[in-house]
């Protein structure tokens, strides 16, 4: 979970998108809004104001700006920290698989079962993935609230790892999505960053519920490899 702030006149394409260099923001969001109004358009032209005391749900592809002359505050449990999080100077970029996961429906489930069962839950979840994480060699990024981001020096053991975090997250009664892809990031500090990055975060929303969905790149390297 993640707290941010957007001050009056932020806005995605003006102030990260040339940081992100993609047309959109590639980002899943999902989170509860605070205080202040964002305008969200889609590429498709589709626009949504985002008011205070609210849930929201933003898919990938959108612009985004702050309106009104009070800051949008937010707590964001999905990708917050990928999407808003500044470059921290130059770091080291590595060729890296990426694997991306999220509960299916979390917020209809954290309706239905409370607070303290959902937690719970939520715990059960984080322990047995993160097996799967240490059994596959993968190392933990972050957590989003509701799901991982990993990275993987080899894009097998990612996608073995994606089916083995699937089948433990069934077995607690969870279904989850899983998304992987391959390509460059950047190391910041703990954190990574890059438009491979995004494209994993895109390649996992766009995954149903008990999937792992791989990118084009990803599956060419499995279907290359010969371990």
């Amino acid at each position: 979970m993640v707290r941010t702030r957007f001050e009056p006149g932020w806005r995605w394409s003006t102030d990260l998108a040339p940081i992100m260099k993609t047309r959109s923001c590639e980002v899943h969001h999902l989170g509860h809004s605070v205080s202040g109004i964002l305008r969200v358009r889609m590429d498709d032209g589709e626009e949504l104001d985002i008011p205070p005391d609210s849930i929201f749900e933003i898919p990938p592809g959108h612009d985004a700006w702050v309106i009104g002359d009070e800051p949008w505050g937010i707590v964001e449990w999905t990708s917050g920290r990928v999407a808003s999080t500044p470059p921290a100077g130059p770091g080291q970029r590595v060729l890296a698989t990426m694997l991306f996961t999220d509960i299916v429906d979390s917020t209809a489930m954290l309706e239905r079962l409370g607070d303290v069962a959902w937690q719970e839950l939520l715990r059960h979840h984080n322990v047995r993935l993160r097996d799967d994480l240490n059994t596959l060699h993968g190392r933990e990024v972050k957590t989003t609230g509701d799901g991982f981001l990993a990275v993987f020096d080899s894009a097998t053991n990612a996608v073995r790892c994606g089916a083995a975090m699937t089948r433990s997250a069934h077995e607690i009664g969870l279904p989850i999505r899983v998304g992987i892809h391959t390509g460059e990031i950047e190391y910041v500090g703990d954190d990574v960053r890059g438009t491979a990055v995004h494209a994993a975060a895109r390649v996992m929303s766009l995954a149903s519920s008990g999937e792992v969905l791989l990118s084009s790149t990803t599956r060419d390297l499995v279907e290359g490899s010969t371990s």
